[in-house]
């Protein structure tokens, strides 16, 4: 999901999203003043500079305690001197405009919105720091906040004019790339309504703006705010000023939002846009009036979500014709989670693939990939971890992908590789639409100012996990996203029978699909196959079975009898060990719709009709001998459902000792669906 806020770029010191994770945390300075490169004739009169520098302060928040493990020690000594010994992060500027009266932008405050540093206060030019006392007045389509202070310095406030006029040369006075305020100048060179229905105009202006400025003053040349400044132009080297008019006319002891919003879900392209409206009473003070801004905004993010889903649901995986590619091919059968999408064509399809892989001691390893915003990760635990721990150690999980070395702190030039990050701070279940129960879990980044939420799956090797990177701010809308996402996870379910016997034996982390399936097996006697669609049995006069044999259940999406989709074993596979050399299988296969083109139609008939390779007759392909049977169905007219049975060898095998095996299978068969 991607919540927006439209099109132009808004100058906070707060990042967004894995890039702030990668790159680290801004500057933080102590203010100072600094005049700009103006022509002589267009210079502030030099009296006025220690009036503007009083009433002009940095917005910080307090660095928050690292909990972190790192590969090494922090090379604090690569930062500036100011950086490293700084206790605050610069996030903005303010200014006074009364007594006991500040502004700033809007977006400015909400960098404090469920953040994991200090809440924002200001600092003046000597370095004292002033906790804000009461929001008097937010607005957070125009961008303003409007509080006071718990102990006021005393100070003179900035004058304000309400009606400037066009083109003269004015100053932008801010906090510029969080290095110290500075003052630049420009021109006021126009007024341009604001995008979504013209209500105000803002001003533009030419003078040099920089992330940290968002906040400041704009001051004409006789020292007068006449806008805070906000923004910058995508397009064009303009900035963007609110006019001090909104500010001061805007309602008393009044929070507003009226802002449109974009909304868009991971799985597919379509967005929809709507308005988070309403409003709530002020004085707050600064964590009150956040806990009143959740209480609007989560259940306004819920219902886009909603909205969203629901004007999709004719063509929403796994409803509409789109889907049936997808409903009747078959099981993915690698070991690798993906994510169901949708693409242009509007055909659903299994998206993800692993593009990396690290090896961990014991057999175990990682495989890594991205879908979207999204990190999908296959964790198979290494062998000397015990069974009995593992699916209840969150902290050993992190610290296992951690290895991949997908979270880095930036410390000047060098990338430190985080090792641990603790215990989580939150953990929790989620059980999703398919009856799959998810382990959640989510680790505070006190640096970046973000989480790192994790979705796992158990399985019997180990976890497949879904992921994100966040910032504090969207805490909750990553929360329901990803809730929504894993109802179109899909993975099968592998092991080794020894891993199986360990993970059945923990009803707990069992899909509500297996109430239907019961395996069991004795090493080296017999394996036992039986759910409510088939069962079936063998013992090692058709193949091996031990600790190490590995079974694969081929979990898929498909129609069930009464035409409702379902997530069930598609597949049933099972070899000898891990090397894949010996191994049998049974495959569900269903009557293709009418909508799917010759290729599902034509394979359905090749099976019907018991058509090569379905008529168990041994062949040669890639140095193994295979061969494969149609398993008898329980009536024959016209099956809508047909199982087909597969018996691999290594090497050359005869046709004698291929159709011996086979025939040993499908004895042990029995088809329960019509």
């Amino acid at each position: 999901m991607t919540a927006s806020t439209g099109s132009t770029q808004v100058w906070s010191a707060s990042a967004r999203g894995l890039a702030r994770l990668a790159t680290g945390c801004l500057l933080a300075s102590l203010a100072w003043l600094v005049v700009g490169n103006a022509r002589a004739d267009s210079t502030l009169n030099p009296a006025l500079l220690p009036e503007i520098q009083s009433a002009t302060f940095e917005v910080v928040a307090a660095k928050p305690k690292d909990t972190l493990t790192y590969e090494k020690p922090l090379p604090m000594d690569l930062l500036p001197y100011q950086e490293r010994t700084d206790k605050y992060y610069s996030i903005g500027t303010a200014f006074a405009i009364g007594p006991d009266r500040y502004v700033t932008a809007g977006h400015v405050l909400m960098v404090g919105y469920q953040s994991l540093w200090g809440p924002p206060e200001l600092r003046d030019a000597s370095g004292k720091v002033y906790a804000i006392d009461k929001i008097e007045k937010f607005a957070l389509r125009r961008d303003f906040v409007v509080f006071s202070l718990k102990d006021p310095p005393r100070i003179k406030p900035l004058a304000v004019d309400t009606r400037p006029a066009l083109n003269q040369v004015v100053y932008s006075v801010g906090n510029a790339l969080g290095t110290g305020v500075v003052i630049r100048n420009g021109l006021y060179t126009s007024n341009t309504p604001e995008d979504q229905d013209g209500k105000w105009k803002w001003i533009r202006f030419s003078a040099a703006a920089s992330p940290g400025n968002s906040g400041g003053p704009l001051l004409d040349q006789n020292g007068k705010v006449i806008g805070v400044v906000l923004m910058k132009s995508p397009n064009e080297n303009l900035n963007y000023a609110l006019p001090m008019s909104e500010v001061l006319d805007a309602p008393k002891d009044l929070a507003r939002f009226d802002k449109r919003m974009a909304y868009q879900f991971d799985v597919f392209n379509s967005t929809i846009t709507g308005t988070f409206k309403g409003q709530f009473k002020l004085p707050l003070s600064v964590s009150d009036f956040f806990a009143a801004y959740a209480k609007a905004f989560h259940p306004y993010l819920d219902s886009q979500l909603k909205t969203l889903l629901d004007q999709q649901a004719a063509n929403l995986f796994p409803n509409g014709n789109g889907a049936h590619q997808l409903l009747y091919s078959g099981p993915s059968m690698g070991d690798f989670p993906q994510l169901v999408t949708r693409n242009s064509d509007g055909v659903w399809a299994a998206s993800g693939r692993s593009t990396l892989k690290i090896t961990l001691p014991a057999n175990g390893y990682i495989a890594g990939g991205v879908v979207g915003g999204n990190i999908l990760f296959h964790l198979r635990k290494p062998d000397n971890i015990p069974e009995a721990t593992f699916h209840n150690d969150p902290q050993g999980v992190m610290d296992l992908l951690l290895k991949t070395g997908f979270l880095k702190r930036a410390i000047g030039p060098e990338k430190i590789l985080v090792t641990s990050l603790g215990n989580p701070g939150e953990t929790g279940t989620w059980t999703d639409r398919w009856g799959r129960h998810w382990q959640t879990w989510r680790w505070p980044v006190p640096y970046a100012d973000g989480y790192v939420s994790l979705f796992a799956l158990p399985t019997p090797d180990g976890y497949a996990i879904l992921m994100r990177i966040e910032p504090a701010t969207s805490k909750h809308d990553t929360a329901i996203n990803m809730q929504a996402l894993t109802d179109f996870v899909s993975l099968p379910y592998d092991g080794t029978l020894k891993q199986w016997k360990a993970f059945l034996a923990e009803p707990k982390l069992l899909p509500d699909a297996f109430k239907d399936i019961q395996i069991s097996f004795d090493y080296g006697k017999d394996f036992r196959y039986d759910s409510a669609r088939l069962a079936f049995s063998f013992t090692p006069t058709l193949q091996k079975i031990n600790a190490d044999s590995m079974l694969t259940l081929g979990f898929t999406f498909f129609p069930d009898a009464s035409g409702k989709v379902t997530w069930g074993v598609g597949q049933v596979w099972l070899a000898e060990d891990n090397h894949d050399h010996h191994w049998l299988s049974l495959l569900r296969n269903q009557a293709p719709p009418a909508d799917l083109d010759d290729s599902y139609q034509s394979f359905w008939k090749k099976i019907v009709d018991r058509q090569h390779p379905y008529d168990a007759l041994a062949y040669n392909e890639s140095d193994m001998t295979k061969i494969n049977a149609v398993v008898p169905a329980p009536r024959d007219d016209k099956p809508s459902v047909l199982y087909t049975a597969y018996v691999y060898q290594p090497g050359t095998q005869p046709q004698a000792e291929m159709k011996q095996k086979l025939d040993l299978l499908l004895k042990g068969v029995q088809v329960k669906e019509q």
